[in-house]
């Protein structure tokens, strides 16, 4: 088998911040090719525009089978089946000696198959709340972890040492981010609303309508309304409700850009308000207040699912909200300490290098070693 790594851009748009630093890297430590799959036209144009700035051309884009051509202008797409386009990509992996991949659905192929490719995983966001025990998680020759915090988390399941690697937070090395010039009439402190795309961790369901019509009804923050991909597709009544508001001078309400996804809401905001979702993680690279909402009356204290919740006031009704929010730079001074050092233990490494170490492991994949030392991000 001739070396060659493929990369599975396969699923939301939301992955390929946390891949294409790693493409990059690779592209400037060895002359291996590399196939991009991509699975529509909207991952297609993106990875397009950026390859011919990598240092080598060593990559290039195939279209999955079952590519869709997506006629909306919109990162939140009409995705081809999964579980069909990796039955059919078989034969291709078939040729491939690595495979990289952001998800776990693509994790089913090397946990029901025994193909000859190694696949190695990397993380997409970070937080307590991820699904460790699923068992395609076994499945990969390797595992990329932001941090040794992280990656005690696998070592605590049993998994064995030398297949967790902590590298750092590859998407903190992502150089295609929008950076929109927000379109905000006065100079207000900007407020980032990020809900969990999920039903049961989210406050979307029962608080979420209140809060982008209290959000849009008050003058003291510029508001940014940019939901999770997942959310968008799960929530059909978000469409109009943010249509109801995105007029407003103060509200920029966001659903189908790359700045989204890619990190710039995050880097932009002054607050974030929100509940479970892993996006305060990267907020809190450089620590700014957080207010969560618990919304589902979770008994949260004590719990380590709820671990960011340290990093600011966490509100049990609704009518606090607002009064919460008019406090937190004041308060911000009481959860800073505890900010810096969930950031710092959850993301590990964030100056840049992730990518390289997450290369140097995929190139040592090719010959089937294992990385040389387990502990090589920043350690908290």
């Amino acid at each position: 088998m001739k070396d060659r790594i493929a990369f599975l851009f396969l699923g939301e748009t939301l992955l390929i911040p946390h891949l294409y630093p790693i493409v990059e890297a690779l592209s400037a430590a060895s002359d291996v090719p590399i196939d991009l799959w991509v699975s529509t036209s909207t991952h297609e144009a993106l990875l397009s525009a950026w390859l011919p700035s990598l240092p080598r051309p060593t990559a290039r884009i195939r279209r999955a089978p079952g590519f869709r051509v997506q006629t909306a202008d919109s990162m939140t797409l009409d995705l081809p089946p999964k579980l069909p386009m990796l039955a059919r990509l078989i034969p291709a992996m078939l040729r491939t000696s690595v495979v990289v991949c952001a998800e776990q659905t693509s994790l089913w192929l090397p946990t029901l198959l025994p193909l000859p490719c190694r696949f190695v995983k990397t993380s997409h966001g970070v937080g307590s709340m991820s699904a460790r025990d699923d068992r395609r998680r076994r499945s990969p020759w390797l595992t990329l972890v932001p941090s040794e915090r992280e990656r005690q988390t696998y070592l605590d399941r049993g998994f064995a040492p030398d297949r967790i690697l902590a590298t750092g937070y590859v998407k903190s090395a992502f150089r295609q981010r929008s950076q929109p010039a927000l379109p905000f009439a006065e100079p207000r402190p900007v407020l980032l609303y990020t809900p969990h795309w999920q039903a049961h961790r989210s406050s979307w369901p029962l608080w979420g309508a209140g809060v982008v019509r209290m959000l849009a009804a008050q003058d003291r923050f510029n508001v940014i309304l940019a939901p999770h991909q997942r959310l968008i597709e799960n929530a059909p009544e978000i469409r109009p409700l943010l249509a109801e508001v995105a007029g407003l001078p103060h509200v920029h309400a966001d659903l189908d850009s790359f700045a989204m996804i890619d990190g710039s809401y995050t880097a932009a905001a002054d607050i974030y308000l929100g509940d479970t979702s892993s996006q305060v993680i990267e907020f809190l690279a450089r620590p700014r207040p957080c207010v969560f909402l618990n919304a589902q009356n979770a008994a949260w204290r004590g719990d380590p699912s709820y671990a960011q919740w340290a990093c600011g006031e966490v509100i049990e009704e609704p009518d606090q909200i607002f009064a919460a929010l008019m406090r937190a730079s004041e308060s911000h001074p009481i959860y800073r300490a505890a900010q810096e050092a969930y950031a710092r233990a959850s993301l590990g490494d964030t100056e840049g290098g992730a990518p390289a170490r997450a290369a140097a492991a995929i190139l040592d994949a090719l010959g089937g070693r294992l990385p040389r030392s387990p502990a090589i991000a920043k350690a908290s």
